[in-house]
């Protein structure tokens, strides 16, 4: 059995909000000449393959690559934080609403996870509610940062509290990486600024005591977790020899909560799978692909599959794990 808990998916069809709405860069998707066209108003985006929004094409390549269950998620450049917060909150549903749809139809493959405004955190409450009363999802997912804030601000806190006390899984997703700006050549914000801003998150989280505030929510981070796992004793040193910089929220030490949240697989190398299995642990790592993106692993789990790993570790890598993340 394989759960991917880090899979990305779009709807076919969705309103043209920018004209709705009369401003920003609003995603909408137009099928043009047999190509998916992602658009930011009239401007082209991205162009994506079928098995971004159709589930018929992502079953059958789950099945030719032994995949079990996706964990569906949305896109995070459809996020909308940016946007005016009720417009978010409408994007935000409507996200929601087709994930849930894709699940329905499909409970044995699908798992649907969804997204929230949380550019109004009362908002962002009220959709997580909906999210995991009516829609029945496990779990959310974030961006690693709030249009620039970072998740250890405090105006979140209150939403972390909601989600611990309704069991809300919350995966965090790099997005709006920082110094995007300085580095557009060779990919660069997705090669270097994806991992520094997922490290970013966690020590947000660690150093503004968002951990230890709500020791029971369950929180997972993709990307291997980023550069975290490897410069970990870099951030335990600075802690320890720069308190007055490192520790004013939070005086305990970041490497004690190593256990206490957990990061996926994606990390396209066996001698870093096998470090962050010795540093993160074997029970806190889920099989994660960035499925339907080129960056991913486009067999998911084939890297675990190849390493001399026991039957039961790789169990828990596959699936076990992310059963535990999402409170399954």
């Amino acid at each position: 059995m394989k759960i991917d808990i880090h899979t990305h998916i779009m709807p076919d069809k969705m309103p043209n909000w920018v004209q709705k709405f009369g401003y920003g860069e609003f995603i909408h998707l137009e099928h043009r000449n047999c190509k998916a066209c992602m658009m930011k108003g009239d401007k082209l985006f991205r162009e994506v393959d079928d098995n971004c929004f159709d589930a018929a094409v992502r079953l059958k390549e789950m099945d030719d690559t032994d995949v079990t269950m996706q964990v569906l998620s949305t896109i995070p450049v459809l996020f909308n934080y940016w946007a005016k917060p009720k417009d978010g909150l409408e994007t935000a549903r409507f996200f929601n609403d087709h994930i849930a749809d894709t699940v329905a139809k499909n409970q044995q493959r699908f798992i649907g996870i969804g997204t929230v405004p949380l550019q109004d955190i009362d908002l962002a409450i009220a959709e997580m509610e909906r999210c995991v009363t009516e829609l029945k999802m496990p779990g959310l997912e974030i961006g690693s940062n709030i249009n620039g804030k970072n998740l250890s601000n405090q105006q979140f806190f209150p939403f972390y509290k909601r989600a611990e006390e309704l069991g809300c899984a919350l995966f965090v997703h790099p997005w709006e990486m920082m110094g995007e700006q300085q580095m557009q050549q060779y990919w660069l914000p997705w090669l270097v600024g994806m991992p520094a801003e997922t490290s970013r998150a966690i020590c947000s989280m660690i150093f503004g005591g968002v951990l230890q505030a709500f020791p029971k929510l369950r929180v997972a981070f993709a990307h291997g977790g980023g550069s975290f796992p490897l410069t970990i004793g870099r951030i335990e040193h600075g802690f320890n020899v720069r308190p007055d910089l490192v520790a004013v929220d939070n005086a305990i030490n970041p490497r004690d909560y190593i256990g206490k949240f957990w990061i996926d697989s994606l990390v396209h190398d066996a001698k870093a799978m096998k470090y962050i299995i010795d540093v993160m642990g074997e029970d806190k790592i889920c099989l994660g692909s960035d499925y339907p993106f080129p960056l991913g692993e486009q067999v998911p789990g084939k890297l675990i599959g190849e390493m001399d790993l026991s039957k039961e570790l790789q169990e828990k890598l596959f699936y076990k794990n992310a059963r535990l993340w999402l409170g399954l």
